[in-house]
């Protein structure tokens, strides 16, 4: 069976982004890589520190407000479109709506075949990587570790924790088609 699209959820640090840069690699298609941190920098700026928009707070909780869910639901329909004209995509997410985050896309993404998979890290180790990389606001990744995959199914898992991004997407480009 041939994917249109694959969806990567994990918590910020988790190694998603290392994992779709060696998946473009990988596969043989040229496929499109598209995250929340894409529509995250797409915001207005007004709405990126706005009850409203998003928030990210000291000590690294995020919090959504409305404007940001209906700028995230025409981003989610934006990308099902896109999949449905042609081009592959992976979608590098962050759940933190847990098992409603999912349903949404699952809605729009319908009628496409879709690759669900977890991107797991212990949440030390995503915090570690968090402090080295220096544009995230500390404490996301130790509270997003485990939150975003609450009620969330998938077809694969995998755990950066101890390995590498390039053995995981060898992992799930087994599973494309």
């Amino acid at each position: 069976m041939t994917m249109d699209v694959i969806v990567l959820n994990g918590g910020s640090s988790s190694g998603k982004s290392g994992i779709v840069r060696c998946l473009q690699a990988l596969l043989p298609d040229p496929w499109l890589a598209l995250g929340t941190d894409t529509l995250v920098e797409a915001m207005p700026a007004s709405l990126r520190a706005s009850d409203a928009g998003i928030e990210f707070a000291a000590d690294g909780e995020v919090s959504v407000g409305p404007r940001f869910r209906a700028l995230e639901a025409a981003w989610i329909e934006g990308i099902a479109a896109m999949a449905r004209a042609g081009p592959r995509i992976i979608v590098d997410e962050v759940f933190l709506g847990q098992a409603g985050s999912q349903q949404r896309w699952q809605k729009a993404l319908g009628g496409l075949q879709v690759l669900w998979v977890g991107v797991r890290c212990d949440g030390t180790v995503a915090a570690d990587r968090e402090i080295a990389r220096g544009d995230r606001v500390a404490g996301m990744a130790l509270s997003q570790a485990d939150l975003v995959h609450h009620g969330v199914v998938y077809d694969l898992e995998v755990d950066t924790t101890h390995t590498e991004s390039m053995e995981c997407a060898r992992t799930i480009a087994a599973h494309v088609g």
